[in-house]
């Protein structure tokens, strides 16, 4: 009896394999139907009651007040210098240096960002998280980069030719003639010296060259500080109680 269950196993066995080799396991085709997310949808409710808590609460975060904006700021308020471009632009020098000294024991010498990755107006009235998002919902980090005095002069080149309001700090000061050659550039206050180098804080994207920043690339020494730009300006409106900013003569043309 023991024999002929056995032999009834291997031949179920056999069967099965035999079975599984003549079926075919190969993909024949892909097909797919394009779902737009619109509010046509209908949600399903047990999903959106068990969701509700947590978008309520995520919404309070974001929409909570943490300083007032006297005024409206944008990228475009200005030819070479405009009011978010400015303020972000000291936001990421007054966050960053504290902590890049306290790393390195070096100060950051002054932030160049870039005129598109303003993504959207200050408007007046309250500020709060969302505000930080609207403007930068990108998750760049800042990084410091420590360049020669010969890219630092690209850096400034480049500024001159492309004639944009991108946001630096106000450590920088540069002026042009009416042709658009340099007329004077100084780094908190002092001409640019070809003997030292430079800390200057960006982000992340632009530190490989985007935006055609190419002076960017290769610097002699790069330093990630793990703070994203998003989380500067939150951080920044939590600790000051009204907004200020302005154009002014950082980057000017006579």
């Amino acid at each position: 009896m023991l024999l002929k269950t056995k032999h009834f196993v291997i031949f179920i066995t056999i069967i099965s394999l035999t079975a599984c080799k003549k079926g075919s396991t190969k993909l024949t085709s892909i097909s797919g139907t394009e779902i737009n997310i619109t509010d046509t949808l209908k949600s399903v409710d047990s999903i959106d009651q068990f969701v509700k808590p947590y978008r309520d609460h995520i919404e309070e975060v974001l929409d909570e007040q943490l300083a007032y904006n006297p005024k409206n700021l944008s990228k475009n308020d200005g030819k070479l210098n405009s009011t978010i471009g400015n303020l972000m632009a000291d936001i990421t020098y007054e966050q960053s240096n504290p902590i890049f000294n306290k790393r390195t024991g070096n100060q950051i010498d002054f932030v160049l960002l870039n005129h598109g990755g303003i993504r959207a107006t200050m408007s007046k009235g309250k500020v709060s998280r969302r505000t930080a998002y609207e403007i930068m919902p990108f998750k760049n980090e800042t990084y410091v980069l420590e360049l020669s005095a010969e890219k630092v002069h690209e850096l400034i080149q480049y500024l001159a030719e492309a004639q944009t309001a991108h946001p630096i700090s106000k450590q920088l000061q540069i002026t042009l003639n009416k042709d658009n050659s340099v007329k004077s550039v100084t780094i908190n206050g002092a001409p640019i010296d070809d003997n030292k180098t430079y800390f200057v804080a960006t982000s992340d994207f632009l530190a490989t060259g985007g935006d055609h920043m190419n002076f960017f690339k290769n610097p002699i020494n790069t330093t990630d500080i793990n703070y994203l730009l998003r989380n500067e300006l939150i951080d920044y409106f939590e600790k000051v109680d009204t907004i200020k900013a302005s154009t002014d003569n950082r980057f000017i043309k006579i």
